[in-house]
């Protein structure tokens, strides 16, 4: 690896080895690094005798997105939220679809910036209830992520985290600290998967999804791309769900969502909107309570039902609600029983919109 000038700004979780590297240890990789090298997310690498992380403040843009797209079905529906990511990132797979920034090695992708009092700013100004990590992994910009939730939480604005999962336990517990709601991508439940086409491992996903279970009060939905002939049969769907039950229980929210090609994957077929369906199936008939088909269109798969009686308490086209019978504490109009989530009164009317927004200029004037 190359050796250059870094600029960034000093960060805790290192320690020094006993051969002069300095190791990382934020995630799982563990990257020892020299003088001057980056690690495999490319944003965090050894300036000065420390890990540095190199996009503090910086954003490879804004939207203003329905919350329903990060996915989170149950959290605060029909609301805005204010979503960015940075670039790099901290997992590997050949199959990423926002690959132009969580692959970007080139500074130039972060086109916008803005620091965590203007983006909490920001979002009260739009009206977002949330501010959503996304595109890229919030872990590997974890101080920049923390500082802005805490300006967010100033302002009565959640923290929203969409990630694969990927953290070691002691900056896990500091960051989750700090969000509201996330969305874990769980993308398989193989060893050999996550080796083979993401170049990390399971072990540690499953950990955080349990510490989040366990040891916090984060609201958080679980989201799983299948990918034909990877991570789509029966037995690897079912061995899933049941380890969701037996270890965050029936309430968690599980979503399967479409492939489609892109990345080093462009040879692989679309995900059928049958295999979609044939996983809600197994995990609704096993005991999942909200199950849910993404990247399809599939008004039944995307709307959720009270788990007592099944009438449909919250329809769904795409990401617009079509239909509302809960109570604003969210009980289910039809038999009282509560659908499990973050409900504040009544939905919110955002709809299927997406938005994009420049926090530092206008394009034409930067």
């Amino acid at each position: 690896m190359n050796r250059e000038q870094l600029e960034g700004i000093p960060t805790r979780y290192w320690h020094w080895l006993d051969d002069g590297r300095i190791q990382c240890d934020l995630c799982p990789r563990y990257c020892k690094l020299k003088e001057g090298q980056r690690g495999l997310c490319f944003v965090r690498g050894r300036q000065d005798d420390q890990i540095v992380l190199t996009t503090y403040g910086r954003s490879s843009g804004f939207c203003v997105d329905p919350i329903e797209k990060k996915p989170l079905n149950h959290f605060l529906p029909g609301t805005s939220v204010l979503s960015f990511g940075t670039a790099g990132c901290n997992l590997a797979c050949k199959f990423c679809q926002n690959w132009d920034m969580s692959k970007s090695r080139q500074m130039d992708t972060l086109a916008d910036s803005a620091s965590p009092e203007e983006i909490a700013i920001a979002a009260e100004r739009l009206g977002a209830k949330s501010v959503a990590f996304t595109y890229n992994d919030p872990v590997i910009f974890h101080e920049y992520a923390i500082d802005i939730a805490d300006a967010c939480h100033e302002r009565g604005v959640n923290a929203v985290a969409v990630s694969a999962g990927y953290v070691c336990p002691e900056p896990r517990a500091e960051f989750y600290a700090r969000m509201d709601a996330a969305n874990i991508d769980l993308k398989a439940f193989t060893e050999r998967f996550y080796k083979k086409l993401t170049g990390s491992q399971l072990g540690p996903v499953l950990d955080t999804i349990r510490y989040l279970y366990q040891e916090t009060d984060v609201w958080f939905e679980l989201t799983t791309l299948l990918i034909p002939g990877e991570n789509d049969s029966d037995a690897e769907i079912s061995n899933m769900v049941e380890w969701v039950l037996n270890n965050v229980g029936d309430r968690v929210p599980m979503h399967f969502t479409a492939f489609h090609p892109d990345f080093k994957m462009m040879d692989y077929p679309h995900t059928p909107p049958e295999t979609l369906s044939r996983a809600r199936r197994i995990a609704r008939e096993a005991g999942i309570r909200y199950a849910y088909t993404g990247n399809t269109f599939d008004k039944d798969g995307q709307s959720t039902y009270c788990h007592s009686c099944g009438a449909r308490v919250i329809g769904r086209d795409w990401y617009q609600l079509s239909e509302w019978h809960l109570d604003d504490s969210g009980h289910c109009l039809s038999c009282g029983t509560r659908c499990a989530g973050v409900f504040a009164g009544k939905p919110g009317n955002w709809g299927r919109r997406r938005a994009p927004v420049w926090l530092a200029a206008e394009p034409g004037q930067r």
